[in-house]
């Protein structure tokens, strides 16, 4: 087994199956440094819980995942959104102060599809940065940077109106870059003719707020959701898009993050194993 690149992180979706305390396990005995977590793993144990538990695993802490979905329309399901983000906010500044050092306070957040029977995509955008407006002052009084992860067009109806790079810094540009950044995650950008240009972009206003890497491949199977596979199995480059990502002087963790449905039924040892050898061969030469 290889030695893990130092700045890889174990997204804890590419280990779905594994519950906090083996995601942790696994991903230390490794050799990796670092984990991004997810709501639901850490809420399963409560919060104190996963916090003592990540502060004795050694491990940095990279990201959180998820806030967001706050596209609906003033009203109580609206309300009841933006008390979820506050929720997942104070979770990331606890999670970041348990993990070793060099971790940073990153939520990610993923905005939302247009609300049912809605067919306002700019209108949807535009409650993007009014949830911003709402939330951002309370992230930066815990210290937390809230990212904003643009996705693929065609999750565009159901998960995010936010689609390219260039739409996430537009909307960042209005707060703070500290509060306020975006996710640079491979599986969503790779085809955006802008892409190069919209990463230096980025970089020069000091919003790359976490680097996420993953492969594209066809034939997807039926759950879309479920097409990201190993780096270096499909077809993204992922040496100019981490070139691309370094000269910004980006220089924290590099997570990986896989929605995989044979992935997932794997060990989650051989998976973080797996991963290793991949970011070795597709993403260490170009840091």
């Amino acid at each position: 087994m290889i030695t893990p690149d130092p700045r890889l992180s174990i997204n804890q979706a590419t280990i779905k199956y594994a519950d906090l305390a083996t995601a942790l396990r696994v991903t230390a005995d490794a050799g990796v440094q670092s984990i991004g977590l997810w709501r639901e793993p850490v809420n399963e144990v409560g919060l104190d819980t996963a916090a003592t538990m990540l502060a004795d695993s050694g491990l940095r802490f990279s990201t959180h995942c998820r806030g967001g979905f706050f596209t609906l329309p003033a009203g109580p399901a609206r309300d009841a959104a933006l008390d979820d983000n506050r929720r997942a906010i104070d979770e990331t500044a606890a999670l970041a102060a348990a993990g070793a050092e060099g971790s940073t306070a990153v939520l990610v957040l993923v905005a939302g599809g247009l609300p049912e029977g809605s067919r306002d995509l700019n209108g949807a955008r535009e409650r993007v940065r009014d949830a911003l407006g709402v939330l951002a002052p309370y992230a930066q009084s815990a210290g937390v940077t809230l990212a904003i992860e643009p996705l693929h067009p065609m999750f565009g109806s159901d998960r995010c109106v936010v689609t390219t790079l260039g739409q996430a810094l537009d909307i960042a540009s209005d707060f703070d870059a500290a509060t306020v950044g975006a996710a640079v995650d491979t599986f969503h950008i790779w085809w955006d003719p802008q892409v190069h240009e919209q990463i230096a972009r980025a970089g020069r206003e000091g919003r790359i707020s976490t680097y996420q890497v993953c492969d594209w491949k066809t034939p997807f199977p039926a759950d879309v959701l479920l097409s990201r596979h190993y780096m270096g199995d499909g077809v993204i480059d992922f040496a100019s898009l981490t070139r691309a990502v370094v000269e910004t002087g980006y220089d924290r963790d590099i997570e990986v993050e896989i929605f995989n449905a044979d992935i997932w039924s794997d060990a989650p040892e051989k998976v973080v194993a797996r991963t290793a050898e991949a970011f070795a061969a597709t993403v260490s030469p170009y840091l």
